[in-house]
């Protein structure tokens, strides 16, 4: 590798992958419901809402989650976090530790049942002021906030 060139992402934990799928079948439910529903009415023959919504819930589900973990990477530097993400629409952000308002560690119950959280950092300014990565090990989300609460620390003296 050359001085030049860009360090190697870290990737999320795998388990990121298990708590999306969790949350996208989640949030696709009423879909399913719904096409239950018009199943029960019969208005056309059987399996005309319900199959095709149980094949694009399934393949939603399982499919989309896997390709967003392997499109999200981060870097911890010694005064930046950089965030990457995105295939087709593609994000590549560098937050300086200077610019860093307050740092934010989350958990909602599917992370917390598989030792997951998220780390958000508010910096200064109000466009695109918030840069979210979720999917790192509880463990490793705490160590960077005080990494970066360090960094902080060490600028202002």
């Amino acid at each position: 590798m050359t001085d030049d060139a860009p360090p190697e992402l870290t990737p999320l934990d795998p388990a990121f992958i298990t708590t999306s799928r969790i949350a996208t079948a989640l949030g696709l439910l009423p879909f399913v419901v719904g096409a239950g529903v018009l199943e029960f009415a019969k208005l056309l023959p059987p399996g005309t809402f319900l199959v095709p919504v149980l094949l694009a819930y399934a393949f939603v589900a399982y499919t989309v989650p896997a390709r967003k973990y392997r499109h999200w990477g981060y870097d911890m530097g010694t005064d930046r976090l950089r965030v990457v993400r995105g295939y087709m629409f593609y994000s590549d952000t560098i937050v300086p530790f200077g610019r860093i308002q307050h740092i934010d560690v989350d958990q909602g119950p599917i992370d917390r049942r598989y030792g997951l959280a998220k780390l958000t950092v508010h910096t200064a300014g109000n466009h695109n002021s918030t840069v979210t990565l979720p999917g790192l090990a509880h463990a490793d989300a705490l160590a960077m906030r005080e990494t970066i609460r360090a960094a902080i620390r060490q600028d202002m003296l």
